[in-house]
């Protein structure tokens, strides 16, 4: 059985619990712990979920809001639904034979 994993990030939501709204409020502490981090980077990195993230500013992230990696990253993991084969040829047309659309009833009006 397969299993698929996914996992939210959630920096923003630990930087609005230490009272920081903005990307440019983390700078300055990431600065303080050698990295160094364009505006656009940072900002990124606050707003958007990062494929990649190096241990460095892993770490500084947790130094800075006093937390583990479990609280900036939270993981799912749950069984992938298998598919289902197809049964048959039920809903599949015949091209051979030519279609032709039902004739219309028009009704009176009552």
């Amino acid at each position: 059985m397969k299993r698929q994993v996914s996992y939210k990030w959630r920096l923003r939501e630990v930087m609005a619990a230490a009272g920081m709204f903005a990307a440019t409020d983390l700078e300055p502490h990431l600065h303080d712990r050698g990295i160094t981090l364009s505006s656009v980077q940072v900002w990124r990195l606050v707003t958007q979920t990062p494929e990649r993230l190096s241990l460095p500013v892993l770490a500084a992230l947790c130094d800075i809001f006093e937390c583990s990696p479990a609280d900036l990253i939270a993981t799912r993991a749950e069984n992938a639904t298998p598919r289902k084969a197809a049964t048959g040829a039920v809903n599949v047309v015949d091209l051979a034979t030519p279609v032709r659309p039902k004739r219309a009833r028009i009704r009176p009006e009552q």
